[in-house]
């Protein structure tokens, strides 16, 4: 299963993030996930949102060039070993990982790691043969991850 992630290049500059998340938060657009990269002037964010072709056409609007992009959000397991099991898989079969990052459902249990590869299709048959789930956009929105902790 396919999902979309925003992904915006810009400057590395104040305030880029401040426009961007005022602008979904106007549009009320609820941001899952979020990476920013940079290196020297500029960088990029790979934004999760729960409605991502809105989101797209809103900063599109504003002015900011939002790109939809095609990931594969494989579930994992929350524990050492977890994340190689997957990559190991990717690397024997010649896939790409060209761009990535991972968060924590439930605490030594459940992880999501989204991938951007080189080859999407032969990505998700190879994960199809090896039993991982994958989640669409409209199941990252709806994830509620796990958090009893007390602060």
């Amino acid at each position: 299963m396919i999902a979309y992630q925003l992904t915006i290049p810009t400057e590395n500059t104040p305030g880029k993030l401040a426009r961007v998340s005022g602008i979904l938060a106007r549009e009320k657009i609820n941001i899952r996930a979020v990476t920013i990269s940079s290196y020297g002037e500029r960088g990029f964010f790979n934004i999760l949102v729960d409605d991502p072709k809105p989101a797209q056409k809103a900063l599109t609007r504003e002015g900011i060039d939002a790109r939809l992009k095609e990931v594969i959000a494989v579930v994992i397991d929350d524990r050492p070993g977890g994340m190689d099991k997957l990559v190991q898989i990717l690397a024997t079969e010649n896939i790409n990982i060209e761009n990535a990052y991972g968060f924590v459902l439930e605490s030594k249990k459940t992880a999501v790691f989204v991938i951007d590869v080189s080859d999407p299709d032969k990505a998700q048959k190879v994960l199809k043969e090896h039993k991982f789930q994958t989640l669409t956009t409209e199941a990252l929105a709806a994830i509620e991850p796990f958090h009893y902790m007390k602060y």
